[in-house]
């Protein structure tokens, strides 16, 4: 019993560097996958989130909810279509999206959140006026027309404008912000937003000290399917061009590059599978998954 409690007390001074460097620092992270699935994963996630909040740190959320707008879809017999990884939103389909991710997952996480003992206040981008977005074109090389082909996939934004003010004033009064991936046009138009964009544009807004993405795989694997600890910006490029990064894990991998040419410290891509995965990443020597500095 001794030697357990005695363990106990090594793995709260391991992570004493940790809560001194980060105390007052600004964590955005990406909440998604398998992670807001499975029950013990999602109250987990609250706690870590509240315990951050607790220690000094200032954490943003940023939400999916892929598998729960498809989840709805095909209840309504409408047929989820995507192009290059984003789903086509339009009529019908984007308003389901705004339905599932505003008016139903962000509300959960909220709750959570709030059970676990934190102040969590729950936004989309068009609330304040926080992200701004114009319709997203998709343009691709086709020989029979001899010129790009653009691709229409409806109501999908590109971020114009992150208005951090309303974030801020969440922030000075020690409250969460828990955000779902949907804006704005100048004239009020509805955007889809992919999660990891917004993460990544929000982060950059923000200055924040990290950026950690949860995922449903441990991280980035290189050439040999080795999952490899650290990456940088040049090393990235290289595996994006000769096609080891790949798919999904592309706008993942671009949201990361966003926020750190905009002076983010370090950016994470860690295993959300894995228990308290966002703790174990930030307050301990190893960490989980792939970082890119």
């Amino acid at each position: 019993m001794l030697d357990e409690i005695i363990k106990k007390a090594g793995v709260l001074l391991e992570s004493l560097p940790y809560l001194r460097l980060f105390a007052g620092k600004t964590i955005v992270i990406k909440y998604g996958g398998s992670a807001m699935a499975r029950e013990e994963l999602k109250a987990g996630f609250a706690k870590d989130v509240t315990l951050l909040k607790y220690v000094g740190m200032n954490p943003v959320v940023v939400h999916g909810g892929g598998p729960q707008i498809n989840k709805t879809l095909d209840r309504m017999g409408v047929k989820s279509k995507f192009v290059e990884g984003h789903r086509v939103s339009e009529g019908e389909t984007l308003d389901v999206v705004e339905m599932v991710l505003v008016g139903k997952v962000n509300k959960e996480i909220v709750s959570l959140i709030s059970a676990a003992g934190g102040k969590a206040v729950g936004l989309s981008g068009k609330d304040g006026g926080l992200i701004r977005a114009e319709k997203m074109v998709i343009t691709k090389q086709t020989e029979d027309l001899g010129r790009p082909e653009i691709i229409d996939i409806g109501m999908v934004g590109k971020i114009t404008r992150v208005n951090t003010s309303v974030l801020l004033a969440l922030d000075k009064e020690d409250f969460i912000p828990v955000i779902a991936p949907v804006g704005a046009g100048e004239h009020g138009e509805t955007y889809n937003i992919n999660a990891d964009t917004v993460a990544g544009e929000i982060a950059a807004a923000l200055g924040a000290e990290k950026l950690v993405l949860l995922t449903d795989t441990p991280g980035i694997y290189g050439a040999n399917k080795e999952l490899v600890p650290s990456l940088d910006e040049k090393t990235i490029k290289e595996m994006i061009a000769s096609g080891v990064i790949s798919g999904g894990m592309l706008p993942k991998v671009a949201a990361c590059l966003r926020a750190l040419s905009a002076g983010v410290k370090k950016t994470h891509i860690i295993d959300g599978r894995v228990e308290h995965a966002v703790l174990l990443e930030i307050f301990t020597d190893t960490g989980v998954g792939t970082q890119i500095v």
